[in-house]
């Protein structure tokens, strides 16, 4: 049994999830929360529930998707697990929180990342995340899916009859075509698909219905 709790942060309303098992070990994906208070309601969630915290996991390294990596290792000892493809957005995280205009001088520092681009899976409690890689948002992009559980967590590949954008650097709409239709759409249509912004679909809807792919 799987709980997956998701929370929505920031001005760009990110999704952030926090994923645990019967054994209470959790992985934290996408730490996107920009304040304290935002990073207060994960942090009670995760210890209301006696959760133990052993990977935080990115999708890709851009901005919103990586602001409140600082407070989970401030509070929890975890570095990032991603993609080192993506260094660049990662090392001009303040850069992009300037130019929205956004805080970022009482943020946490940002902790090192640790490259598992080259992993199958990634495990907790007695559950696996597949590691898929689906470059074309961001050359680092990654999906996991817990395939016991039927469910994707796409990042900002794959929304809603939607597609990640692919005009920021290192995007590439070729590429992330490629990515949905060789990677994710040839898993199970049922697939429950948790987005990096914005609704869930499935994997069934968006074969019949997004109009990119």
């Amino acid at each position: 049994m799987v709980d997956i709790k998701q929370f929505t942060v920031n001005p760009l309303q990110e999704n952030c999830y926090v994923v645990s098992d019967d054994t209470c070990e959790a992985c934290i994906i996408d730490p996107g929360c920009i304040s304290e208070d935002e990073w207060h309601a994960i942090k009670t969630y995760i210890d209301g529930n006696g959760l133990h915290l052993v990977h935080m996991l990115c999708t890709h390294l851009h901005f919103d998707h990586i602001m409140g990596c600082g407070f989970v290792a401030r509070d929890y000892g975890l570095d990032i697990e991603g993609n080192m493809a993506d260094m660049g957005q990662y090392q001009q995280r303040d850069i992009y929180l300037d130019a929205f205009g956004l805080p970022h001088e009482s943020m946490p520092p940002l902790p090192k990342v640790h490259d598992i681009s080259s992993q199958d899976t990634v495990s907790f409690g007695t559950h696996q995340l597949k590691i898929i890689l689906t470059p074309g948002h961001t050359q680092g992009g990654m999906c996991f899916y817990l395939a016991d559980e039927g469910v994707l967590f796409a990042g900002d590949t794959l929304f809603q009859a939607s597609i990640g954008r692919t005009d920021m650097a290192g995007g590439d709409y070729t590429q992330i075509i490629r990515s949905i239709r060789t990677q994710l759409l040839k898993l199970p249509a049922s697939t429950h698909v948790l987005t990096g912004h914005g609704p869930s679909t499935t994997i069934d809807y968006e074969q019949k219905f997004n109009p990119y792919i």
